[in-house]
C-alpha cells in the first residue's frame, strides 16, 4: 500500500511540474512570437526543424504537426546536416533550431554556415542568454524553474514546455493561414477526416453490370431476381429512354407484402418508389450519407446531369469505405 502511494503521488508530482511549465509559456507569447510566425508566413521556403537527443525528437514532432497543418516543414538531424544534410537547407528556408541549453555543440556547430548563407533562424531554447537564442533573428522562450525529474536532469518539464510551444506556433499559423479541414484531409488521406473530406460517389457506387436495373413494365418477380444476382438490396428502374423512373428496395418488398401483394403477378411499377432520392458522382459521400440518414434509407441510385441512372450505394458500401 505504502509503495502504491508512493508511485501516485510521484506521478502527481510529475504532471504539477510539468503543468506550471506550460502555465509559464503563457506570459511569453509576446513579439517575439508575432515575429517568428511572421517570418515563418513570409517565408518562400520550409520550416527545417533541427535538435539533438530528446529535443530533436520533439523537433521531429514539431515539424510533423506544421507539415499537416499547412506549413511545409520538416526535420533535419543536426549532427547529420554536418556531414552532407546541409545541402537539404536552402536560402528560403526557415530553420527553428531546439535547443534547452541554447549551446548544444551540434547545433553551434551550424551557425556559421546558417548565418552565412543568410537563411532565416528561430531558436527555441531555455536560456535566452545562450549562443543560440543569440543567432536567431528571434528566440521563442521555453525555459522552466524545474524539470519534473527529481534530479532535475531528465528532460520532461522543458520538453513538454518545447512541445505545446511548437504546437501553439503550428495552430497559430494555421490559424493565419486560414487552413481548412478540407486542406487537413489532403494531408491526411488515409485517416478519417480524409476519407470524409475527401472521398466521393463515384469512388465507391456499383456501376456497368454491377448496377442492377430492370425496365418499367418488369414484373416483380424478375425484377426481384434482379436485386438477388445484384446482391445490393436494390434495384433501379429504368424509362424506356433510360432516365429514371423508380427504384425498389429491400424496404418496399415488406411493404409490398405487408399489403398482400401477389409477388408472382405484379409489376415493378405497381410497388416501386417513384424517381426516390438520389446522389451524383462528384458528390461527397459524406453527403451522400447525410442523404441517407435524413431520409432513413439505405440506398441511393446515382444519376447524371440527365437523370440517368450511372450507379447505386448503400450503407453497407459507406461503412466499408470508413466514411462512416
Amino acid at each position: 500500500m505504502s509503495q502504491s502511494s508512493d508511485l501516485i503521488q510521484s506521478a502527481q508530482r510529475t504532471i504539477r511540474l510539468e503543468i506550471e511549465a506550460v502555465e509559464g509559456l503563457l506570459p511569453r507569447i509576446d513579439a517575439n512570437f508575432v515575429r517568428a510566425c511572421e517570418l515563418i508566413l513570409a517565408s518562400k521556403g520550409r520550416v527545417v526543424v533541427v535538435g539533438m537527443g530528446k529535443s530533436g525528437h520533439i523537433g521531429n514532432k514539431i515539424a510533423a504537426t506544421l507539415a499537416s497543418t499547412g506549413t511545409t516543414a520538416f526535420f533535419v538531424h543536426p549532427a547529420e546536416a554536418s556531414h552532407g544534410d546541409m545541402g537539404m537547407i536552402t536560402r528560403d528556408d526557415v530553420v527553428l533550431a531546439l535547443s534547452n541549453s541554447g549551446s548544444t555543440a551540434e547545433i553551434v556547430t551550424l551557425l556559421p554556415l546558417i548565418k552565412r548563407l543568410g537563411i532565416t533562424l528561430i531558436s527555441m531554447t531555455g536560456n535566452p542568454e545562450s549562443p543560440l537564442a543569440k543567432a536567431a533573428e528571434v528566440n521563442l522562450d521555453a525555459r522552466i524553474s524545474q524539470e519534473a525529474c527529481p534530479l532535475n536532469l531528465a528532460p520532461t518539464s522543458s520538453t513538454t514546455a518545447s512541445l505545446v510551444l511548437g504546437d501553439a506556433l503550428a495552430i497559430a499559423l494555421l490559424e493565419a493561414r486560414g487552413f481548412t479541414a478540407e486542406d487537413f484531409a489532403f494531408s491526411h488521406p488515409g485517416g478519417a477526416l480524409g476519407r470524409r473530406l475527401l472521398l466521393k460517389v463515384e469512388h465507391v457506387m456499383h456501376s456497368g453490370d454491377s448496377l442492377p436495373r430492370v425496365l418499367c413494365g418488369t414484373s416483380l418477380r424478375d425484377a426481384l431476381l434482379e436485386m438477388t444476382q445484384k446482391g445490393l438490396g436494390m434495384t433501379v428502374v429504368l424509362q424506356a429512354d433510360g432516365n429514371l423512373a423508380g427504384v425498389f428496395t429491400d424496404g418496399d418488398l415488406r411493404r409490398t407484402l405487408d399489403r398482400g401483394v401477389d409477388v408472382l403477378k405484379a409489376s415493378i411499377d405497381e410497388v416501386m418508389t417513384v424517381h426516390g432520392k438520389t446522389a451524383r458522382p462528384d458528390m461527397l459521400a459524406a453527403e451522400a450519407l447525410k442523404i441517407m440518414e435524413d431520409h432513413k434509407i439505405n440506398s441511393l441510385v446515382v444519376v447524371d446531369d440527365q437523370d440517368r441512372p450511372v450507379g447505386a450505394l448503400n450503407m453497407h458500401d459507406l461503412l466499408r469505405a470508413g466514411v462512416m
